[in-house]
Parts: structure tokens; C-alpha cells; sequence
């Protein structure tokens, strides 16, 4: 069997043997059949015919290889690495590689065999891993290389946000799990991963609802033509796309599928860019070999022609591999001669885990300049430059590359060319604006809030200047309105332009302002309501009593706003609101967020506030109510700033989302009441102050004055009616002379005493009996005259008061 493994290798060998004698190093080549090309072959034989040139002491030694084939089965792979370790002669490398199942598995075991692996194929990112594979060694870069120049790419552009598209196999498979931890540890969001199936439209149609803009490609190059055909029939192409292949093939781009027109590949991968691992150097000068990289690709091309064979994608990296290993071997045997040689003890031999290890010392210290470029390498990792290749119209531009060593990423941004006016972006473009009150309506708002500020300081002075005993209402009520309407003025500074700190205490001025002025305001207004009421003209109340009601109403304001202020006081938030879009072509979006004062619990606190505000406003509107009949404001200014009140909750909660709706809503409802309350309860009294030709009489004393002359004209209406009925009774009394015994039983059926005298005075029609009745009943039918909330028993009511600004 070992026999069958073992393949003469003088068929590699085209130029004469020399006179001079070489040092056969016995080398192991496995690989599959299949790979075994013509065109790898070449590359190794133009390699092996370079090294019979070069000087001693690399030209002293000749590399002879054994091949194995390892069937791409494991079991069969080792079976014939261990037949081939166990027989003649003993072999210290192993060259080439094979499926990636194999070389993972074989590459494990090569410490155990005292074997060094050097490879032109793995570039698994799996076999990165030196503590498992410390003795492995590839000329071909990692696919790790690959995905860290994406990741630079994708940092570049700042593109934060793509789709993976992967075509299943061994290969690519390792390489979409590196680059996914990778895109992870770079921050950048995968939005959609898809697997590169037979119905390629569905990955693709996947990737488009997933609204994916940075699509990264991974598949061979005879799926680049379906995927690209795809694309162009979902429209996944142009400015609002970007493509990246990740492949290792080589830089042209062969599109041609049925289905699809060449104008339609070409279309959709116009701007795609590639990259690619670099597989011809584009050194000038020769290097170690004696050729520069263009030379030897023109001896290859030509021994390929006449050998009739194909080109193989490997065959640069074949080639500076056999260079790799004939100047390891070469150093390594060098250094056991000159042990040997110059040891103090005779007899010397080196051990074998001893020459591995100066191998592998060999090998990481190798570094020259070859075909595919500098030959180097990092921690077991071939460190290469990775290529940029961008599809314009119908052929691949270099435009930039990334070096694997220093993790540099070179754009030539004159080369590059998109299809929209710059790089795609990843997602629609997030404008961020902060919705703010406009200049004018601020200006607007405050305007008013001042001019409703100065009239009820005005007005508020000429109450002060009065110095009426029952002024203190009116003042009380000035100043609800002065509270009231300071905070639209507040409301209208703009938090943005504070610190933190100013923001917060506005919030707080504002809160406090607003909701003490209402209270005030409404209590001062229930407080006169009620005074109205006929439960309160019965009996006059003292003054103290309203008092004590208007303390108790705001030392609860006081308590419920102290106890919000310190457990949950009021911040700035921010709130994000809804995306307006602004224009499709552009992929713009307009992001508005607002700010607010709010607290952790703000609804709880607002529901506190209005639990003891709601009762207070509902028996306002009752007591209104039930004196809505009477020539008095008080009634309908309860109405009104309940109304304003409610609506100001209802704006204030629905609006509270828009800064400009909502200062106009709860501005415009605040100063609204104030002006209404300005306007109904002073305006008049002004009014009548500025005409000097009529009496000063405050609004209580004419209403009193109305009163009295309507008590007058009912007097006067009482008086004919007893002057008729004492005309009446006359009349009756001589009636009752006559017919005294038929009125006597009309009139008094239990008295059946015919001989009863009706002029007597124990008769109850007798004229002393009828004058009494009248003088009860008369004051009664007076009383019933007299209008609600009058007391009859006060006669102080029909006189001229003291003058009084508003209220008694």
C-alpha cells in the first residue's frame, strides 16, 4: 500500500542534474487527485529549476517530494501519513494541504509526528488557532484577513448596519462565523444573515424586507452571476444599494447567466467593489528567485500553453511555498552540520523534537521577497495585502487595499465611483431637530402675559389706593390673576438655552405659579358666590369664616405641591416623536423630539392635585347655580373659570407632546380666563370710575337701591289692596245686620244659635274678629313679596351703605 503512495517526483525536475552534488530533502506532498493540477505543477517545477540556481548553501540541497493522496477522507489521510512516517527515508515536512476536514485534522497531529506542515491552500480562519495548530503554515492568507478589511471598509464609510449573504460550504462557513464575531466586536448590527440556496430571489427578497442597504456577499465566482441577476430584478442595485464580495477568486468578474442580459448583470454590479487576497506582487526589482513577479508570470503562462493546462488561482502561492520550504530545511540543516561538526562531544546527534523545533523557529523567522510580495510570518498567519477591486461599467478597478500586517485600509477616493452623488447609506438618514416654540408665537405669548400682568397691576393698585374695609377679596383675587398669568411668561422661556439646573427650577416656578393663582382665584370667587346664597342672608356669617375657608384651600395647595416638590420634583425629559419623512430619493428622516417638565409619577401627582380641586370647582358650580337668577358677576364667573379650567386640563394632557400647540392651547386658556375675569368683574367698575359726572355707588349698593324701590312699589301696592278690602269689610258689616241668620251659617256652621248677635263681639265675623285676622295676615303677605336673599327683619338693607369696590 505504501507503495502506491509513493510516486517518483523526476518528472517535477526538467533541467539536467549538474555536476555538483545535492543533499536530497525528502519532502511529503499531500493532496487530492483533483487538485493536483497541471497548473500547480508548473508552478513547482519553474520553483524547483529557480532553487538549482541559487548559490550555496540553498542550492546545495534539492527538494524531493512524495505525494499522498488523501481522498479528502480522514481516515484514509492518516493511514497514509503514518504508513509514509513509519518507512524510509525520515521526513521533516509536509507540503501542500487538502480539504479543509482533513488539514484541520492532520495539522493537530503534526507535533505528535515531529512533522511541519507548509500549505499554499488552508485559509480556513479555524486553523488561526496556534495552540492547536502551532505547525501549521500557509503561504495562502486567512480568510481572517479578508473579514478585517471588510470590517475597515464598513468603518469607513461608517456603515453600521448590514446583510450577510453566504453560499453554503465548508469553506465559506468558517468564514461567516469569523466575520459575524468580527462585525460584533466592531459594533456593527447584522440585520439579516441568508444562506445562499438554490431559490437565490428568496435570499435575496429576505434581505429587501429586512430593509438591508450594505449587503456583504460571500459566495464563489460562478454564484456571482445569479446573485447579481437577482438583484437586478429586485431592483437591490444603484445608489441606494452597496455590494461587497468577500471572495478569493480572481480580480475579473465573468457574468453570464441565462435569464439576464449582459446590460442587466453589468447594471446591477456597477459599483460593487471585491476584495480579494493579492496574488501577483507589484515589486519592479527581482527578488529572492531572480524573477520579478511579472516575469515569472510570463514563464508560467507560457509553460502552461505548452503544456496545455489550465491556470490555477494557487499557483503564486505554490510557488513562493516551495521557496518557504527549501530555505527552512536548508537553515535547519546547516545548523545541525555545523552542531555536529563544532559539538565538544563526538557522535553528536540532534533529536528529532529538537531539529522540529528549530524548524518551526526557521519558518516564523522567514521573510523575503516573493512572487505574491513580501513572504512573512505573525503569530503563524501569513500577513498579505488584501485588494479592492471596484466593477465600473465593465471591468474591476483597483481602488485601494488593506495590509494585513499593519491593519491599514488605503482608499484611492479619486478611483472610487458610486452611482448616487456619494457612498450608500446603510439606513435612511436620521435628521435629529428638536421641536421648539417659534420666535413669534413665544413673542406673541409673552406680549400678551405682559400686557395681562401690567393691567392687573394697575388695577391692583387702584384697589390698594381705595383702602375699603372689604378690599382685601379684591385684592386676593388680583393676585391669583398676577400668578396665574407670570406663568405663561415663564412657560415661555426656552429650557434648552438653561443648564440643568435653571430648567428644573422654571419647571418648578411654573407649577407653582399656575396652580396657585387658580386656586386663589377660584376660592376667592366661591367665597363671594356663597355669600350670595339665601342659606348665607339669613344670618350674616362673619368675616373670619371666609377667611379660614381660603387658608384651608391653600395651606392643602401648599401641602400637596411641598410634598410633589420634594419626593418627585419636575424635570426636563426628552420625548421622541414620530418620523416624518422628507424626501425618498434622499432616504432622509426627520427624528423631532421635544422636552417637557415631567416627573417619574406625573400622572399620580396630577391626579392628587385635581382630587381635592374637582370637589372645590363642582360645589362652586352648584352654589352658582342656585343664584344664577340674581344681577350679580359672581355666578358666571364661577361658570366660566371652571369651564377654562377644564378645558386648560384637557389641553394640557393632549397636547403635551407638541411644545408650540401646547403653550399656545394652555397659554391662551390661562390669559383667557384671567381676561375674562379682568373684563366682567372690574371692567364695568373702571368703566363707571372714568366718568367724573355720575356718582361713585359700587355695584352692591344699586343693586340694594333697585331692591329698596321695588319693596316701595309693592308697599304702596299692599296699601290700595287694604284700603279695598277695609271698604270691602264696611260693606260686609252692614250686610250682616240685615241677613243675620243666613250668614251666620256660611260663616260658622257650628254655631246654630239663632238668637246669637252677629254685631257682638263673641261673633267671629263681628268686625273686632275681621280686623285682627288682618293685622296678622297682612305683614305675612308683605313678606311674600319680598324677593330671595332679602331679609325682611333687617332694615339696614333699604339704606345707603358705605361705598365698596366689589364685594360685602
Amino acid at each position: 500500500m505504501l507503495e502506491a503512495f509513493r510516486l517518483p517526483v523526476c518528472w517535477l525536475l526538467v533541467v539536467p542534474v549538474l555536476a555538483q552534488v545535492r543533499h536530497p530533502l525528502p519532502v511529503l506532498w499531500m493532496s487530492m487527485g483533483d487538485n493536483l493540477t497541471a497548473g500547480v505543477s508548473v508552478a513547482v517545477r519553474l520553483a524547483l529549476q529557480d532553487l538549482k540556481r541559487q548559490p550555496p548553501p540553498l542550492g546545495d540541497y534539492e527538494i524531493q517530494f512524495q505525494l499522498l493522496d488523501s481522498q479528502c477522507d480522514p481516515a484514509e489521510s492518516l493511514k497514509a501519513l503514518f504508513d509514509a512516517m513509519w518507512a524510509e527515508p525520515n521526513y521533516l515536512l509536509l507540503f501542500g494541504g487538502a480539504c479543509p476536514s482533513v488539514t484541520a485534522l492532520i495539522a493537530r497531529s503534526l507535533p505528535a509526528l515531529n512533522l511541519l506542515q507548509v500549505s499554499f491552500e488552508a485559509s480556513s480562519p479555524s486553523l488561526s488557532n496556534r495552540k492547536l495548530y502551532g505547525n501549521l503554515f500557509s503561504t495562502v492568507p486567512s480568510d481572517r484577513g479578508l473579514n478585517q478589511a471588510t470590517v475597515k471598509l464598513l468603518q469607513r464609510f461608517k456603515w453600521s448596519r448590514v446583510g450577510v449573504i453566504t453560499q453554503e460550504g465548508p469553506r465559506l462557513s468558517e468564514m461567516k462565523k469569523d466575520l459575524s464575531r468580527q462585525l460584533l466586536k466592531a459594533d456593527v448590527q447584522v440585520v439579516s444573515s441568508e444562506s445562499l440556496s438554490e431559490d437565490v430571489c428568496s435570499s435575496l427578497r429576505r434581505l429587501k424586507e429586512s430593509d438591508v442597504r450594505i449587503i456583504i456577499g460571500q459566495f464563489e465566482e460562478d454564484s456571482a452571476s445569479k446573485v447579481f441577476c437577482c438583484a437586478y430584478r429586485l431592483n437591490m442595485f444603484g445608489a441606494r444599494y452597496q455590494w461587497l464580495v468577500v471572495d478569493g477568486g480572481t480580480s475579473g468578474w465573468r457574468l453570464k447567466v441565462s435569464g439576464c442580459t449582459d446590460d442587466s448583470l453589468l447594471t446591477a454590479a456597477d459599483g460593487s467593489i471585491r476584495l480579494q487576497m493579492r496574488r501577483l506582487g507589484n515589486a519592479k526589482t527581482p527578488g529572492i528567485s531572480g524573477r520579478t513577479p511579472q516575469d515569472y508570470q510570463d514563464s508560467y503562462l507560457r509553460q502552461v500553453i505548452q503544456d496545455r493546462s489550465d491556470v490555477s488561482p494557487l499557483h503564486t502561492f505554490a510557488y513562493d511555498a516551495v521557496w518557504v520550504a527549501a530555505r527552512a530545511l536548508s537553515q535547519v540543516m546547516e545548523a545541525v552540520k555545523l552542531r555536529e561538526k563544532y559539538s565538544s562531544q563526538r557522535n553528536v546527534s540532534v533529536s528529532g523534537e529538537e531539529v522540529q523545533r528549530t524548524l518551526v523557529e526557521a519558518v516564523k523567522q522567514t521573510q523575503f521577497e516573493g512572487i505574491t510580495g513580501p513572504v512573512f510570518f505573525r503569530n503563524g498567519e501569513r500577513m498579505t495585502s488584501i485588494e479592492l477591486i471596484q466593477f465600473q461599467g465593465s471591468r474591476g478597478v483597483l481602488v485601494g487595499d488593506f495590509s494585513t500586517s499593519t491593519q491599514q485600509l488605503r482608499l484611492m477616493n479619486q478611483l472610487l465611483k458610486f452611482t448616487g452623488p456619494g457612498p450608500a447609506r446603510d439606513q435612511n438618514l436620521v435628521l435629529v431637530q428638536r421641536q421648539h416654540v417659534s420666535f413669534l408665537l413665544n413673542g406673541m405669548i409673552s406680549s400678551a402675559a405682559a400686557v395681562t400682568i401690567f393691567i392687573t397691576l394697575t388695577l391692583l393698585f387702584i384697589v390698594i389706593r381705595r383702602k375699603h374695609c372689604d378690599g382685601s377679596q379684591d385684592e386676593l383675587l388680583l393676585l391669583g390673576v398676577l400668578l396665574s398669568s407670570s406663568s405663561v411668561l415663564v412657560s415661555g422661556l426656552d429650557g434648552a438655552s438653561w443648564s440643568s439646573w435653571t430648567s428644573e427650577l422654571l419647571c418648578s416656578v411654573r407649577l407653582w405659579t399656575v396652580s396657585l393663582g387658580h386656586t386663589l382665584s377660584f376660592t376667592v370667587l366661591f367665597i363671594t358666590t356663597w355669600r350670595l346664597h339665601p342659606l348665607c342672608s339669613i344670618k350674616q356669617k362673619p368675616a373670619g369664616c371666609s377667611l379660614l375657608l381660603l387658608l384651608l384651600v391653600l395651606l392643602l395647595e401648599v401641602s400637596v405641591l411641598s410634598t410633589w416638590q420634594i419626593l418627585d420634583p419636575l424635570r426636563r425629559v426628552v420625548l421622541q416623536l414620530g418620523p416624518q419623512s422628507v424626501s425618498e430619493d434622499q432616504d432622509q428622516v426627520v427624528q423631532l423630539f421635544s422636552e417637557r417638565c415631567s416627573s417619574s409619577n406625573m400622572q399620580l401627582w396630577l391626579a392628587a392635585v385635581c382630587g381635592y380641586k374637582a370637589p372645590l370647582l363642582g360645589l362652586g358650580c352648584l352654589v352658582a347655580w342656585s343664584v344664577r337668577m340674581l344681577d350679580h358677576p359672581g355666578p358666571l364667573s364661577v361658570f366660566a373659570v371652571t369651564a377654562f379650567s377644564v378645558s386648560g386640563l384637557l389641553g394640557f394632557l393632549l397636547t403635551d407632546h407638541n411644545p408650540p400647540v401646547h403653550l399656545c392651547v394652555t397659554s391662551v386658556l390661562v390669559l383667557g380666563c384671567n381676561v375674562f375675569i379682568l373684563s366682567r368683574l372690574f371692567g364695568p367698575k373702571v368703566l363707571d370710575d372714568g366718568e367724573p359726572s355720575e356718582p361713585r355707588e359700587d355695584e352692591e349698593t344699586r343693586r340694594l337701591s333697585g331692591l329698596n324701590q321695588q319693596l316701595r312699589n309693592l308697599t304702596a301696592q299692599l296699601d290700595v289692596e287694604i284700603e279695598s278690602i277695609s271698604m270691602q269689610l264696611h260693606e260686609t258689616s252692614e250686610l250682616h245686620r240685615g241677613t243675620r241668620g243666613r250668614h251666620t251659617a256660611q260663616v260658622c256652621s257650628e254655631d246654630r244659635n239663632p238668637e246669637r248677635d252677629p254685631l257682638s263681639p263673641d261673633d267671629i265675623n263681628s268686625p273686632e274678629h275681621v280686623r285682627r285676622r288682618l293685622s296678622v295676615q297682612l305683614p305675612i303677605l308683605h313678606l311674600s313679596y319680598l324677593p330671595a336673599g332679602v331679609s325682611a327683619s333687617s332694615s339696614s338693607l333699604f339704606v345707603p351703605h358705605d361705598d365698596h369696590f366689589l364685594f360685602h
